[in-house]
Formats: structure tokens, C-alpha cells, sequence
């Protein structure tokens, strides 16, 4: 498959190679968007440029009529591909506004792949500092659990603590009492004061919770303020998070920046401190279905695992030749902890419909397909560059 970084659902699936002999072979392919590519996820994971050209030359590219894998490596792609990636791999070095140091690196989907920033940014910020904080995207049973299944196993590194963001109307989202469009203004009974909604939706946080205290993680949660919350919210929020042995600050640092956060760095340095048992939950050596029964099980809460015939046939593939030990990706939906994003809280009673199986062999990590899940987005009827414009002046509008 290729890919593309703007999202156009026509490219997902197509048939390339007609015409004559000389336009290629006839087969039917398709984009991703470049955040989900394999080579961006290796970004993410690699140690080293060695690292790097050995990953890259693991890429699968193609199987013989014999079902064998055909890799970068042996169509000899390998050394120039490193050669374009060879400045890439160097964390760029910023800063904040109030002058803290920060690398910014790779940026893998966390609804399709890692959802990290880089192994390489990591290791050099860990010893530039005190403390090291690294952001994993979308919910704990996403972004966080990559980390602790895929990134902590590469990097050899393990975190002392995990924050567990959270806002008031996100849990309040997660009641399923409101409905919510994108691209539309939030509906105002979300914004009422509700701490008994907040309750009710805090399931979904009790569940990420949950999943971060089986990695044997102290957690805190981070309370992003709103000014439409209110002290009873925030209150809920505070037991729920006592109720399952996590820590809790308020944040204020959108709008009073550093200081704003100052009870949550408090709070993280205490849990930091604490008794640290971090685990990974599967084996490398466990076969395939295991590990996606173990983080559909025990992450998501799902009963079990349905595969269809073609991603049976993938998973049978890919322990044939010799991949049954990576680790593993889940592509799913970033709204729910389920594969269904309309089933909100922390369902129960559902199971993964897992309808493809790819391999990231560079990576280093097997990548199951759940449910609708695209690895290439599409706009909504309404995007935002519908909104945005150039007035008389040269200025630009609508970007906000």
C-alpha cells in the first residue's frame, strides 16, 4: 500500500497496474495516511541509524506465490531508504513559552499505530532531566497501552508514573445522555452543572484506571479545567479517582500556564516515588490470538474475539514466517473503549470483530484491523476549510 498525509476516502481501495505490460502488474491496493505508515511507526521505534537500516530492510513488501515473505532488504531498497530517513531520526529540539525544553518527534496515529512520540526522543530526554514527561495519544486503552506493550518493550525503558487526563464534559460525553456532532457547538445541558453525569460516564475512567494499574503503574489523574466546570464535578472526579487508588490535581495551564500545573507536578513527583511493579501483559512468545484476546479482554473489556476468514488466513501467514512473536497494534475507534464508537462508558458484552490482519515487520508489530476502522480518514460533509479564507488585507480567517 502507499500513502498520502491528506485524508481522501476514494484512495482507500484500489486497483493500480492497468493499461499496458509496461504500467505494471494489475492487483488491487490502496492509501494510507502517512501517520499510519510503517515507516513512520519505525520512526517512532527506532534505537539507532543501525537500528533504523535494519528495520527498514524488514519491511514486507510483497509474498512469493509460495506465501514467503519479500522484504525491502531483497529488492536492495533498504540502504537508500535509510538514506532519505538519516536526518529524520533526529528528535528536534524546542521550547515552551516559559522556556522548558521539549522534543518533539514522530507522530504515529494513536487510533491506528503507536500513537507515541519517538524511542530516540525518549532516551535523550531522559537523561536531560529530572523528570521525563512523554504523551501517548488518545485514551489509556490506546496511546498508553502501546506504550507499555510496544514502546517499553523496544526501548527497554519503563515509566515510574502515568497521568491519566480527563476533563469534566468528556466524562459527562460518556453518560450517553448528550449528543454530540463534530464540527457543532456543544449542546448545553453538557455544560449544566451534573456531578451525578459525571459519575455516570466516570466508568470510562474507572476502566482507564483500571488498565494502567495492570501494568503495575502508580497513576494520577489530571483534572483539565474548564471554566464551565463546577467544584461538584470536579469533586466526582476526585472519587472516582480515589476509588481506584489514583492521586488527583487541577489544571489550569491552557490559561495560566506553568503555574497552572503545579499541583499536578507535585502529584506526579509523589507517585513517581511510589512502588513501581510495571509489567508488560502478554509474552512475545505467546501466539498471535492470544495477545489479541488478552488486550480485547483485559483492556477493552470485550467477551472475546471474532476474526473473519481473511484475517485467520493473515494471522496463520504471519506466525508461518516467523513474525508470531511481535507485538501488537490494535487499529480501532479513538471514541470508545470498545470497537463500536457509539457504545459509550465501559461497555460489557460486546466482542472485537477483527476483519484484517497486516504485518509492520520493520516495526515490529503485528497490526489487527477492528471493526469500521480506516486506515485512511476521509473529510466530514462539513470540514473546516469550508470555514477558512483570505480577506481584503492578505489575512487569513476562520482558523479558529
Amino acid at each position: 500500500r502507499r500513502v498520502l498525509d491528506v485524508n481522501d476516502r476514494v484512495l482507500r481501495n484500489l486497483v493500480v497496474g492497468l493499461g499496458t505490460q509496461q504500467d505494471g502488474v494489475p492487483r488491487q491496493t490502496g492509501f494510507d495516511i502517512t501517520a499510519a505508515s510503517e515507516v513512520m511507526a519505525i520512526l517512532g521505534l527506532t534505537t539507532s541509524l543501525k537500528d533504523l537500516r535494519q528495520r527498514l530492510g524488514r519491511i514486507v513488501v510483497g509474498y512469493t506465490s509460495k506465501g514467503e515473505a519479500i522484504t525491502a532488504e531483497d529488492i536492495h531498497a533498504a540502504g537508500a531508504m535509510t538514506v532519505l530517513m538519516k536526518e529524520a531520526i533526529k528528535p528536534n529540539l524546542l521550547q515552551t513559552l516559559e522556556g522548558t525544553p521539549a522534543l518533539v518527534h514522530a507522530g504515529p496515529f494513536g487510533n491506528i499505530a503507536t500513537g507515541n512520540s519517538s524511542v530516540l526522543a525518549d532516551m535523550i530526554g531522559i537523561y536531560g532531566g529530572d523528570y521525563l514527561v512523554t504523551e501517548s495519544g488518545f485514551g489509556a486503552d490506546m496511546g498508553a497501552e502501546r506504550f507499555f506493550n510496544i514502546k517499553c518493550r523496544t526501548s527497554g525503558l519503563s515509566p515510574d508514573a502515568a497521568v491519566v487526563v480527563t476533563t469534566v464534559r468528556a466524562l459527562k460525553a460518556h453518560s450517553n445522555n448528550h449528543k454530540i456532532v463534530p464540527g457543532r457547538e456543544l449542546p448545553e445541558a453538557l455544560l449544566a452543572e451534573n456531578p451525578d453525569e459525571v459519575r455516570i460516564g466516570g466508568e470510562n475512567l474507572r476502566k482507564q484506571l483500571e488498565n494502567v494499574r495492570k501494568h503495575g503503574v502508580p497513576a494520577v489523574v489530571a483534572i483539565n479545567s474548564f471554566p464551565s466546570d463546577y467544584p461538584s464535578e470536579h469533586k466526582a472526579i476526585r472519587e472516582i479517582a480515589e476509588s481506584m487508588g489514583a492521586s488527583t490535581a487541577v489544571c489550569t495551564h491552557f490559561s495560566d500556564g506553568g503555574k497552572g500545573a503545579v499541583e499536578l507536578a507535585e502529584a506526579v513527583a509523589e507517585a513517581a516515588d511510589r512502588p513501581n511493579t510495571f509489567k508488560v501483559l502478554y509474552a512475545s512468545e505467546a501466539p498471535l490470538r492470544e495477545k489479541i484476546e488478552v488486550i480485547a479482554k483485559e483492556v477493552y473489556g470485550a467477551e472475546g474475539v471474532d476474526y473473519t476468514p481473511l484475517a485467520n488466513k493473515q494471522l496463520d501467514s504471519a506466525e508461518e514466517n516467523g513474525f508470531g512473536e511481535f507485538s501488537l497494534c490494535i487499529a480501532k475507534t479513538h471514541l470508545s473503549i470498545s470497537s463500536d464508537p457509539t457504545l459509550k462508558g465501559a461497555p460489557t458484552g460486546w466482542r472485537l470483530p477483527v476483519r484484517e490482519v497486516r504485518v509492520s515487520a520493520g516495526a515490529g508489530f503485528i497490526y489487527a484491523i477492528a471493526g469500521e476502522m480506516r486506515t485512511m480518514p476521509g473529510l466530514s460533509r462539513h470540514p473546516a476549510a469550508e470555514r477558512i479564507d483570505i480577506d481584503e488585507n492578505g489575512e487569513i480567517v476562520g482558523l479558529s
